[in-house]
C-alpha cells in the first residue's frame, strides 16, 4: 500500500494558522488593510465547507476527556461530522484560498512557519483525507497522536494574549487584530532596542535562523551595557545578584538551554528593562 502523504497546502487547519500569524505581521507592519484577514472573513466562515472543516479542527485540537472512551467517542463523531461535508467543495474552496494567498504573499515564507503543533495537525489531515487510503500502521500512529492530544491535560503558558473563548474564527482573528492594536498602544514606552526585538521576532516567524542571528548580534552590546551600568551600583549585594543575572544572559538568550524562541524573546525584553531601569537611577 502506498503511503499517503500530508499536504500542508491542503490542511484546512494549518492554511489558517499560517494566514494569522501572516494578520500578526500586516498589523505589526501597520498596513491599513491585511489581505490575510480579508481571504479568513471571506473564506473560513460557517457558510463555507472550510470554514466548517476548520471548525471541526479546532474541536479535536481544543477539547479535552479524561475518559479514554469518551475521547474515542469523540473522535469517531468528528470523523462522522467530516464525511458530511461536500470533498469537491472543500477542495475548490482551498484551491482558491491558496490561490489567492499566492497571488498576495511570497507564499514560500507564509508556508514555512512553524508550529509546536504540526504533528497533530497533520494526524487530524491524515484521518480526514486519507483515512481509507492510511496503512494500518500510518492510520495507528495519526489516531493515537490525537487521542493523546484529547487526553492530555497541561497549563497553558503566556495565554493571556489570546481570548479565552472563541465563538467563531472571525471573532477570533478581530479579537487578535484588536489585541495588536492595543498591545502597540501599551507599550509606546519601549525602548528603541525592545521595539526591533518584538518586529524582529513578528517578521521572522517562518526563518529561526534570522531570529537567532538577530539575537547574536545584539547580545555583545547589551551586555556591555548592562556591566557598564552594574560597576555604578553602590549596593555591594544587589551588585553581585545583578552581576549573576549578567552571566545568565548567554544560557537564556543564546539558545544554550534550549529554550523556545518564545522564551528567547521574553528573557531579552527583560534584559532590556533592566538595562532601562538601572541607567533611570544613575
Amino acid at each position: 500500500m502506498a503511503k499517503f502523504k500530508h499536504n500542508k497546502l491542503k490542511n484546512t487547519g494549518l492554511l489558517f494558522e499560517f494566514l494569522l500569524r501572516q494578520v500578526t505581521v500586516d498589523v505589526l507592519n501597520k498596513k491599513d488593510k491585511s489581505k490575510a484577514l480579508q481571504i479568513i472573513k471571506k473564506r473560513f466562515n460557517e457558510n463555507t465547507e472550510v470554514g466548517k472543516e476548520l471548525g471541526l479542527y479546532t474541536l479535536l485540537l481544543k477539547s479535552k476527556y479524561k475518559d479514554d472512551k469518551k475521547a474515542d467517542f469523540f473522535l469517531s463523531e468528528i470523523l462522522r461530522q467530516r464525511g458530511k461535508l461536500s470533498q469537491p467543495a472543500l477542495s475548490r474552496e482551498k484551491y482558491n484560498i491558496i490561490k489567492e494567498i499566492k497571488g498576495n504573499y511570497d507564499s514560500k515564507d507564509l508556508f514555512s512557519a512553524k508550529l509546536d503543533n504540526y504533528k497533530q495537525y497533520a494526524s487530524i489531515y491524515k484521518l480526514f483525507e486519507g483515512n481509507e487510503k492510511l496503512s494500518p500502521d500510518d492510520k495507528t500512529d495519526s489516531y493515537f497522536i490525537i487521542m493523546e492530544n484529547i487526553t492530555t491535560f497541561e497549563t497553558q503558558k503566556n495565554a493571556d494574549y489570546l481570548p479565552k473563548d472563541f465563538k467563531d474564527n472571525d471573532v477570533r482573528i478581530l479579537s487578535y487584530k484588536i489585541l495588536l492594536e492595543k498591545f502597540n498602544e501599551k507599550y509606546t514606552n519601549l525602548t528603541e532596542n525592545q521595539k526591533k526585538v518584538l518586529k524582529e521576532y513578528i517578521n521572522s516567524i517562518s526563518n529561526d535562523n534570522e531570529f537567532n542571528n538577530f539575537v547574536n548580534s545584539k547580545i555583545p552590546t547589551l551586555k556591555k551595557s548592562l556591566k557598564s551600568r552594574i560597576e555604578k551600583v553602590e549596593d555591594k549585594v544587589l551588585r553581585i545578584k545583578l552581576t549573576e543575572a549578567v552571566n545568565c544572559i548567554d544560557k537564556f538568550c543564546l539558545n544554550e538551554s534550549k529554550t523556545t524562541k518564545d522564551d528567547t524573546v521574553v528573557q531579552l525584553l527583560r534584559y532590556y528593562e533592566l538595562d532601562k531601569e538601572l541607567k533611570k537611577i544613575q
